[in-house]
């Protein structure tokens, strides 16, 4: 999908609440203020009309950390792939490119997102983390004067001329250069939410260091850090969510 045809896309999803699957959602605007301060966060309510909850955990568990990830595609594909009935690989928040946060479940319980193999155990990591996927392609192949997608040679998100749509690495970050960019609306929202979530959990509001944020981290020392990490920190392959393509400071500056 073209990087210009990506807002006509979500208006469809928030218009008809209807994900790639075909699944149907009811989307209610909601409010919820911020605890220590004056601010509330929007945000909208995504609950399947079906009523099914069967993709995630309905249980609770102490939250010491939350964990960033990109969604590898777009808003309708996102919801499908994030509510797939009894599959239980999910996250109870999705970051639009418009800026919408959409909640799919209450961020008290849980679901498998960090994937095998991962630092720390996947399900032992799940239950005491809270992920946030970002709605993003991810990283972009150039075919002479086009960027394309994973998905395909033929799948043209861009020229390269449209700047505006990609952040191209002086170093390429685990084999690959040129990333779709994030939206300004997609980094001040998941700050708001982060003040929301670190306020409501009391999770520190604390990074990584530098030099630690972009790769996996010693199991003894990921398990034990409270804070905000990425799916990277987790998984040494495989994964390029969220790495140096994303603008780390931007958020840093918002909290």
């Amino acid at each position: 999908m073209k990087a210009t045809s990506i807002a006509n896309h979500e208006n469809t999803f928030f218009e008809t609440g209807r994900d790639s699957d075909g699944k149907e959602f009811v989307l209610t605007p909601n409010t919820v203020p911020i605890k220590g301060t004056n601010e509330s966060m929007p945000y909208i309510s995504c609950r399947q009309k079906n009523g099914d909850t069967s993709f995630y955990e309905q249980e609770k568990n102490t939250k010491t950390q939350i964990v960033l990830h990109y969604t590898a595609g777009y808003l309708k594909g996102d919801v499908a792939a994030l509510s797939k009935p009894n599959y239980r690989v999910s996250v109870p928040f999705i970051i639009a490119r418009n800026g919408t946060i959409l909640n799919m479940w209450s961020s008290a319980y849980w679901a498998y997102h960090l994937g095998s193999g991962a630092v720390g155990g996947n399900t032992n990591g799940a239950k005491r983390t809270i992920a946030i996927e970002m709605s993003n392609i991810g990283f972009l192949k150039r075919i002479g004067d086009q960027l394309v997608t994973v998905y395909s040679d033929t799948d043209v998100y861009c020229h390269m001329n449209e700047t505006r749509f990609y952040t191209k690495l002086d170093i390429p970050y685990r084999g690959e250069q040129y990333y779709a960019r994030y939206t300004i609306r997609q980094y001040k929202s998941l700050a708001l939410l982060l003040r929301y979530l670190t306020a409501e959990y009391k999770i520190p509001a604390v990074f990584l260091p530098e030099d630690k944020r972009y790769d996996i981290v010693a199991e003894n020392e990921l398990v034990n850090f409270k804070g905000i990490t990425s799916h990277v920190n987790y998984r040494s392959s495989g994964k390029w969510d969220i790495g140096p393509a994303f603008d780390w400071q931007k958020v840093m500056e918002e909290l």
